[in-house]
């Protein structure tokens, strides 16, 4: 289905959850969130059905997110059933990779068939005081058994961030030579906890590697790789170089409202609606998917939520 802008909407981004093991100190408060009660958040049926009529509109796409989508309670029965619906082409899910150790192969065996780790540091004390106590040994061994259980084409998402994690981008490039991974630096946004971050654009990547060689972009995202490296470089700049006239993404919360983009404020209902109904909420959604944000312009986001309420 196309959008008023004849955007055609193939991907679907679906919140399991707003919880998080982590505090990461751009996406959620050092307090955490209030846990809401069962009947506040869509079950593992209303997930599946969302889904599934949006892939009658046309979706072919589908990536989970939280919070951390990981601690959700039946998250493995939530991905064989997206995963078994016809028209779904690739089932993504994106983690702080503090679950895959132990999560990795039962994801790939219920049909996930691509992964995303956020990792925005190598270094142990600042993965600490960004995530607020978390341990980057667990990320690391969580990306190996995402190797040993077969995942390929993994993506490991770093937000850039001046002053705290600028230094490490060759380190972060060496990584995308050694391995086959993409690392991709994305643009730090202000929304949520992070409206008054540390902002880098992305160019400063191609400032630090100038060697890096244009390679075909992949969704919204410019690619490079280094010469004779194994992976590749992603930039992902919502801020420096707008991507929305090239967006395919509809975003639905954990508790079922439709966002039509990240950064706006509409939320269109959809639980309690089944069949016809929910098509039709659905393709109210696409339809009032506005042509661009303006965060340039006015340095915010127009969203009501953190990140972490929304889906990463």
């Amino acid at each position: 289905m196309q959008d008023a802008c004849a955007r055609d909407i193939t991907y679907l981004r679906l919140s399991v959850t707003d919880l998080c093991d982590l505090r990461c100190r751009y996406c959620m408060p050092a307090e955490g969130v209030c846990k809401r009660p069962h009947s506040e958040i869509c079950s593992v049926e209303e997930l599946v059905e969302i889904t599934r009529q949006t892939v009658a509109l046309g979706v072919r796409k589908v990536r989970l997110t939280g919070g951390e989508p990981l601690v959700r309670r039946g998250i493995l029965e939530i991905c064989r059933g997206i995963a078994a619906l016809e028209g779904v082409d690739e089932l993504c899910l994106t983690t702080n990779g503090t679950a895959l150790s132990r999560m990795a192969r039962p994801l790939r065996e219920v049909g996930v068939t691509r992964l995303n780790v956020s990792l925005d540091t190598l270094r142990p004390d600042r993965y600490a005081y960004i995530t607020r106590g978390g341990r980057l040994e667990e990320v690391f061994q969580g990306l190996k058994a995402v190797a040993e259980a077969g995942f390929s084409k993994t993506k490991l998402n770093v937000v850039l961030m001046k002053g705290f994690n600028d230094g490490e981008i060759p380190d972060f490039i060496d990584l995308s030579c050694r391995y086959p991974i993409e690392v991709r630096f994305i643009e730090l946004m202000p929304i949520g906890e992070g409206k008054n971050g540390p902002f880098l654009p992305a160019d400063a990547v191609l400032e630090a590697h100038p060697g890096l060689l244009p390679l075909e972009g992949s969704g919204v995202a410019r690619r490079y790789r280094s010469p004779g490296g194994r992976g590749t470089v992603g930039l992902i700049e919502p801020m420096s170089h707008q991507f929305c006239d090239r967006c395919d993404r509809i975003r639905v919360t954990a508790d079922g409202k439709l966002k039509p983009c990240l950064h706006s404020d509409q939320e269109i209902p959809l639980r309690g609606l089944t069949g016809e109904a929910l098509r039709e909420a659905i393709r109210k959604g696409i339809a009032a998917k506005p042509p661009r944000h303006h965060m340039a312009e006015t340095g915010r986001s127009d969203a009501t939520r953190n990140m972490n309420q929304i889906g990463g």
